[in-house]
């Protein structure tokens, strides 16, 4: 999640030779910068070259979590992670989305009445930019990609990518991980290709995503599920954890993510991230013998979690 304030108005940018100077034809002439790259882009042209300074580094807590505050010009903006990549990349989004936004700086954002890139023949297509495009076009947080699974003979490999976006995931499969990530992207831009362009709508609309499940509400809900939760002891046998946590999250209006992480585990382990779309973010490691196992410990630990959080006062 970013937080980001605006402190004081950003000076009008100089003009260029071929006119405004354009953050949307930045980022749609270079689809796969990140927003690091994209900011310093910005700085570079406009001698306003960010700055990042780590804010918070709690790595004692289950899930380290980081803070960085990046400041270019007069804007300063943070981002939260859980490493401090992934924190510097959403400040530098957060960055990106406002200065996009700000009247005075004239940026060019993508035509909305542009023809939809997803319905374009296949050859002329760059699912990966387009996606991104469409991402920031709607202030939505970037797609993130992670390889999850590669196998298969050496001369016939089959990689397997999950794409997320916001709070939701899609896979793809190739035979190179550049292919996978493409027909992860693409399964997006199917999802969203009934969008009105004329619409300018938030991702909450296209998906029905709620992000109104805060510790406040969990504590005082009269939702059956979630009070069984706190009666409950969470260590008796052939419980279906992942069940009980996806009825939890149905109850409570939240989501979950799974995502398999390819490194096995110092002691030989599948591991697995659970991500719940709470608000704040909740995200809770497992690991097990199988990837299975892995998801079902993530989910048990999910739920100890919700329990400890559900029954403070």
């Amino acid at each position: 999640m970013s937080h980001s304030r605006h402190r004081a108005e950003a000076p009008p940018l100089q003009r260029e030779d071929s006119g405004t100077f354009s953050l949307g034809k930045m980022i749609t002439a270079k689809p796969g910068k990140t927003p690091i790259q994209v900011l310093h882009e910005y700085g570079m042209k406009t001698k306003n070259i960010p700055v990042y300074e780590c804010e918070r580094s709690d790595v004692q807590v289950h899930v380290p979590t980081f803070t960085f505050r990046v400041t270019v010009g007069d804007i300063t903006c943070t981002g939260e992670g859980t490493s401090k990549k992934l924190a510097k990349h959403r400040a530098a989004e957060a960055a990106i989305n406002i200065l996009k936004a700000n009247a005075s700086i004239c940026f060019a954002v993508p035509d909305p009445l542009m023809p939809d890139p997803s319905k374009q023949p296949k050859n002329q297509l760059n699912p990966i930019g387009s996606l991104q495009e469409l991402a920031i076009h709607h202030g939505w947080r970037l797609p993130e990609y992670t390889l999850s699974q590669e196998g298969g003979p050496a001369h016939k490999r089959e990689y397997t990518t999950i794409c997320r976006l916001e709070s939701f995931m899609e896979t793809g499969k190739g035979a190179s991980k550049k292919q996978a990530k493409r027909n992860a992207a693409e399964k997006f831009l199917a999802k969203f290709s009934n969008i009105s362009p004329e619409n300018h709508i938030s991702l909450t609309n296209v998906v029905g995503h709620s992000l109104g499940c805060t510790w406040h509400s969990l504590r005082n809900s009269p939702g059956e599920k979630i009070n069984l939760l706190k009666r409950s002891l969470l260590s008796l046998p052939n419980t279906d954890y992942i069940q009980l946590l996806s009825e939890i999250a149905n109850e409570q209006g939240f989501n979950i993510t799974y995502l398999d992480i390819e490194e096995l585990s110092a002691n030989g382990q599948y591991q697995c991230l659970a991500e719940l779309s709470t608000s704040p973010i909740t995200v809770c490691h497992g690991s097990g013998i199988s990837c299975g196992n892995a998801q079902s410990d993530a989910a048990h630990n999910a739920l100890q979690y919700l329990k400890i959080i559900a029954e403070r006062k």
